[in-house]
């Protein structure tokens, strides 16, 4: 039987057309409405769920779901030329589209560059690095095409610095999802099967609250990453062994937790799938040992610039060629380099060569800080990882720091922007809070400015405690 191997410049161009309409899948036009289904008692969501799981896949995810599925799995297997073809004519895409916006156009002239005559990677070099500070003061004009397609994210990341951006209705959802299926199935993973989340879901911001969720629309357990504690940790047991996942979808720390605390399953898993952190191999192999499983973990970041994970059999992260384009700054006296990254295929905001503040390791691997906590009066400990935002309430910040001394209390330092306003500190205490829970005493301080480290770095949690 003949192979059919597809020109991947022809799938681009189809990309870009789909691109030149308002494109929809019906989770970008529910999105809005995804607080009001995680507030729903258990038995409306359940039953929501179901319903949307039983809508075809082709209306739920869109048209672009399944092409960048097929363009993920094929890339693969690509040569070095297919790949320059495709990332050159994917990153003129971008500068064209960025071209368009009012703080592109003028950075672009200033440099002397025409996003029409770029032929070749080497090129990229001539234009102009762009920092979180460029995004946090420039972003609306930033932005280009019709507001119809663009879908508003903010990240705080492990940095504390709340980005806020714009992401392609229609195509940088889908790509995403179609990207990490993509990446979990070289661990066994298939769409459809049943995955247990521990990545910052709140379930109770109660002490004594529930511990699980059930998400219907995707046939997860989501289990609290706030709860796990040694008098819980049975609970956590029962409800895996009731709920018999094929994969665990953790946070790196909140498997290690579980792992330190002894938990023994009834079942065999599939994989740990697990992003968001670092991952040391020692650590990589002590989970794998313990849960009788492969680990498969990646990089990635809100913004969908790149995105970088593990082959089967090694723990290298290897950056997907058509996922975006990735350059490296200078090693630094370690040998580290800043990962730069180029965005494809979000036109309504592209991030051309972004400081992603990320450092990437001379074995492959991305430098990630320890793991931080945040201990309550009773024990818990709260990932910092779990405190990020991906909605807007961290708006209107230009960086936020906690800090802690005794268990149970938390100062969070807000640095802001001209835009903030000060009714905006109750909307962020309650958002704090409901991750948090009530066995903290959460106090707000505004500053003028928040300290960093001697290197200039910023400091995500400044504690006198050992978790």
């Amino acid at each position: 039987m003949l192979k059919v191997v597809r020109d991947p410049l022809a799938a681009l161009s189809q990309i870009s057309a789909t691109e030149t309409r308002t494109t929809m899948h019906l989770e970008d036009t529910l999105y809005p409405l995804l607080r009001l289904y995680e507030a729903a008692p258990q038995p409306v969501k359940t039953l929501a769920g179901r319903a949307y799981r039983a809508i075809p896949n082709s209306i739920r995810q869109g048209a672009a779901y399944e092409r960048f599925r097929r363009e993920a799995t094929e890339s693969e297997s690509w040569d070095a030329v297919t790949t320059r073809r495709y990332q050159i004519a994917s990153i003129r895409e971008s500068l064209l589209a960025a071209q368009r916006a009012p703080f592109y156009a003028k950075r672009f002239e200033e440099a002397a560059e025409k996003a029409g005559s770029f032929e070749s990677l080497e090129q990229l070099a001539a234009y102009p690095m762009l920092t979180k500070q460029d995004i946090i003061l420039n972003r609306d004009q930033m932005v280009s095409g019709d507001a119809s397609q663009r879908l508003a994210m903010t990240t705080g990341g492990s940095s504390g610095v709340p980005v806020s951006f714009f992401l392609h209705k229609g195509i940088s959802r889908p790509k995403e999802q179609a990207y990490l299926e993509a990446t979990w199935s070289r661990a066994g993973y298939r769409p459809g099967d049943r995955v247990a989340v521990i990545r910052g879901g709140v379930t109770s911001s109660r002490v004594d609250g529930r511990i699980s969720t059930f998400d219907a629309t995707r046939n997860w357990l989501v289990l609290s990453s706030y709860h796990l504690t040694p008098q819980r940790l049975p609970e956590y047991v029962a409800e895996l062994n009731r709920f018999r996942p094929q994969h665990l979808h953790a946070y790196p720390s909140a498997a290690l937790m579980l792992m330190q605390m002894g938990v023994r399953l009834h079942f065999k898993l599939t994989a740990l799938l697990c992003g968001s952190e670092k991952l040391s191999k020692e650590t990589q192999r002590q989970l794998e040992d313990h849960f009788e499983a492969p680990v498969m973990h990646w990089y990635g970041h809100s913004e969908r610039a790149v995105l970088a994970a593990q082959r089967s059999g090694s723990s290298v992260l290897h950056f997907w060629p058509a996922y975006g384009f990735v350059e490296f700054g200078e090693p630094d006296s370690d040998g580290n380099r800043e990962i730069i990254a180029t965005s494809f295929h979000n036109h309504v905001m592209p991030l051309i060569r972004y400081r992603t503040g990320d450092l990437w390791s001379a074995d492959g691997h991305v430098i990630g800080r320890d793991y931080e906590f945040l201990i309550s009066r009773t024990g818990r400990r709260i990932s910092l990882t779990a405190m990020n935002m991906h909605d807007d309430l961290f708006d209107g910040l230009q960086a936020v720091q906690f800090h802690q001394q005794q268990p149970g209390e938390v100062e969070c330092y807000l640095q802001t922007t001209p835009s903030w306003s000060r009714d905006r500190e109750t909307i962020i205490h309650a958002g704090l809070k409901r991750k948090l829970g009530d066995d903290f005493t959460l106090t707000l301080r505004v500053v003028d400015d928040i300290e960093k480290t001697s290197a200039g770095k910023h400091r995500w949690l400044v504690t006198t405690l050992k978790p």
